[in-house]
């Protein structure tokens, strides 16, 4: 069976591989699922992987088999499985447990083992595959009226994430009722916090580099946010027209401006970094002092987020089907840009990497 893979460490090698066809007894204990991929969405992670900026191969191979935003119906289940059956659509968890006790409780989205695994990113092929197999506990059902959002399960589940690891965490304040958010970036990541933080209750404002008007204002817009360019405001001009930001939602990958909000967030404040920059910048401007000081007397959050548990999969299919309800049709708009089949792997990256006004890149792998 032909994959899109790459050979980590060697930049612009995106090629077709051949890999066994999967069977369900590559699970042990029956406890196999046998899945078909539809779609299977690609973002800067895949670019970067394809860069050589990081990525492993699994032992055994020297290919690395890209693809973990998946979308698939399945197809068979072994014996022992039994929250989804054949017909199901669904979508797959990206982080394997490794041995700490995080693992062992099924945390292992926040493992303490420093070498990780994740399929299409780190020691584990992904799912640029015609059909994949894995272990039930890492299947999570779609809803069938999620199917045209289906390929935004695993970003939605990053987001779910990251804000219900600031709520939990700000517990600590006892009462905190957060009103004012910005959300920097307005890619997929950057959408999606932003619907799910207008579900939330709050005043959202979203900005990017990408000048007004533009599909980008149209989504932030219509999920009732507002959109701000910083060719046009910067971050500190909008922190003086409407007030720090209870909850910074940081998510352009850009490690700049991830240091650039420490210095506007409100006090008690909880800023959430999304953003992995695989490169080597440093910063020579920032006023490390001036914020060290802030954020010492003004007791606020800092944390980081990637991936998600079954849980975090699951609040975020719930909060693309609330958003439907809330704002129909819109969050469908982030899907720009489909690729028919894998089979030209150059012209996947160069959508992804060349393509300006593409916002979400996904490959139709199959139709049901």
């Amino acid at each position: 069976m032909k994959a899109l893979a790459v050979q980590p460490g060697v930049p612009q090698s995106a090629y077709l591989a051949d890999l066994p066809e999967p069977k369900l007894t590559d699970i042990a204990d029956g406890r196999g699922v046998l899945v078909k991929t539809l779609q299977v969405g690609v973002d800067a992670t895949d670019a970067e992987i394809n860069d050589a900026l990081y990525g492993r191969a699994p032992d055994g191979f020297d290919f690395l088999v890209l693809g973990h935003e998946v979308f698939g119906v399945v197809q068979e289940v072994g014996p022992k499985v039994r929250h989804v059956k054949p017909g199901d659509l669904c979508t797959c968890t990206v982080r394997r447990p490794g041995k700490t006790i995080y693992d062992q409780i099924g945390r292992n989205d926040i493992t303490s083992d420093e070498v990780y695994y994740e399929r299409g990113i780190n020691l584990l092929h992904g799912f640029m595959t015609p059909y994949f197999v894995d272990d039930a506990e890492f299947i999570v059902k779609v809803p069938p009226g999620l199917k045209h959002l289906g390929v935004l399960s695993e970003p939605a589940s990053v987001c779910a994430k990251g804000i219900e690891q600031a709520y939990l965490a700000q517990n600590r304040l006892q009462v905190w009722e957060p009103k004012l958010a910005f959300v920097t970036g307005a890619g997929q990541i950057g959408l999606l916090s932003t619907l799910m933080l207008r579900l939330r209750g709050l005043e959202v404002y979203t900005l990017a580099r990408t000048p007004n008007p533009g599909l980008k204002e149209e989504i932030v817009r219509a999920y009732g946010a507002h959109y701000v360019s910083t060719k046009e405001r910067t971050m500190g001009d909008l922190v003086k027209r409407v007030g720090r930001p209870d909850i910074i939602v940081e998510a352009t990958g850009n490690s700049g401006v991830a240091f650039e909000c420490m210095e506007h967030l409100n006090l008690n404040g909880a800023l959430v970094w999304t953003s992995v920059t695989g490169g080597s910048r440093t910063l020579s401007d920032f006023p490390a002092d001036k914020v060290n000081l802030e954020w010492v007397l003004g007791n606020k959050l800092l944390l980081g987020t990637v991936n998600g548990n079954r849980h975090h999969f699951s609040q975020g299919l719930a909060d693309l089907a609330l958003g439907e309800v809330m704002y129909p049709g819109v969050t469908q708009r982030i899907l720009t840009t489909p690729v028919k089949g894998f089979e030209e792997p150059q012209a996947i990256m160069h959508e992804l990497t060349e393509n300006l006004s593409a916002l979400k890149v996904y490959v139709d792998v199959a139709s049901v």
